[in-house]
């Protein structure tokens, strides 16, 4: 009856006071047991091999007490260490319970760096998390909305809970270290009905981009818009690239309707999951003209196809490729990572 009073007790105290008291009974009863019976245990870490196999109850019986002091001592451990033992993995179990339910409920900050930030749940969102998982192992994503918990789960996904006009918000998700954040836009509802007027929608995300170019005006930003027509009311914003989803549907769309399969090509080059990808590359010091670099890349398996967004790079072959250049290929994935390594050399 003491003993289990005694627990109820100690599960309450505060964890750190559990974990101190937990460490000074090891630590001391390793000592307790080797000064009881020097010649049995040899060391005091001898001694604590044995208190650590008695309070986990796993006994391997390679050091037993022989003497009726050290067996005393030995029923103590039993019943006091054990019990201490138990109670530290149930505070780390909670520990761990409820870090994961914040971690869900997106409660936590993120502390990492050089990683994606989407604001908005939404299908295209979803889609864009697929293909950044798929496209670097190591990438983190950040999302922020504002449901109660996280609408996908992924080890390398970062949810926070919060509406991404605040600027709170934003620093929970570390956006001034982030490579780039997307905005993607989502259905507004009033009332608990939806609105589906474009203005409205992109309004929003114009609300979003003012926010993050305000306080954070200089990471890198991409935003979805639903009509083209919007993007005007974007003037003061400095926002990078504009996607305009459904006039890039509607394009692709008429571009198979003349040519068949453009846009199984296009979505071969668009998505990680196929064999041959779009890459951006450094220019090399040895390349003077853009001839040079098409051969050279078409030698080691890469097809030179743009410089920024000009995609007449074989009406200029024998122009010279400026510094600022920014270069992108089509080739397989291990083709670019040796690409990289060479111009690394």
């Amino acid at each position: 009856m003491f003993f289990n009073k005694l627990f109820e007790r100690l599960v309450n105290v505060n964890t750190a006071v559990i974990f101190m008291i937990t460490a000074l009974v090891i630590g001391g009863s390793s000592f307790a047991i080797y000064y009881i019976e020097p010649e049995e245990f040899g060391s005091p870490f001898n001694g604590f091999w044995w208190v650590m196999t008695s309070v986990t109850t796993v006994g391997f019986g390679d050091y037993v007490p022989d003497t009726v002091p050290g067996k005393l001592y030995g029923i103590f451990l039993y019943l006091v260490g054990i019990g201490l033992i138990s109670i530290v993995i149930s505070k780390i179990i909670d520990f761990i319970y409820v870090y994961n339910r914040r971690k869900e409920r997106g409660k936590l900050e993120y502390n990492g760096k050089d990683h994606i930030v989407i604001a908005d749940w939404s299908k295209h969102a979803k889609i864009a998390i697929q293909e950044i998982l798929n496209t670097e192992k190591n990438i983190e994503i950040v999302l922020i909305d504002q449901y109660e918990e996280t609408p996908y789960h992924h080890d390398r996904l970062f949810y926070v809970r919060g509406n991404p006009v605040d600027k709170e918000v934003l620093e929970q998700a570390n956006i001034s270290e982030a490579r780039a954040v997307f905005i993607f836009p989502n259905e507004i509802t009033i009332n608990g009905e939806y609105i589906h007027d474009p203005s409205y929608i992109d309004g929003k995300s114009l609300l979003i981009a003012t926010s993050i170019q305000r306080h954070f005006k200089d990471i890198y930003t991409i935003v979805e818009v639903k009509e083209r027509n919007n993007i005007h009311n974007f003037t003061h914003v400095e926002v990078d690239e504009f996607i305009v989803s459904s006039e890039m549907i509607s394009q692709l769309a008429v571009r198979s309707a003349f040519s068949r399969g453009t846009s199984r090509i296009v979505s071969q080059l668009l998505s990680k999951r196929h064999g041959e990808d779009l890459y951006e590359i450094p220019k090399r010091p040895s390349w003077g003209t853009y001839r040079e670099a098409y051969m050279d890349l078409l030698e080691e398996g890469a097809t030179l196809v743009s410089d920024h967004d000009d995609l007449n790079i074989n009406h200029k072959l024998d122009e010279r490729i400026p510094e600022d250049a920014q270069l992108f290929v089509i080739c397989q994935e291990d083709t670019y990572h040796k690409i990289k390594q060479k111009q690394a050399k």
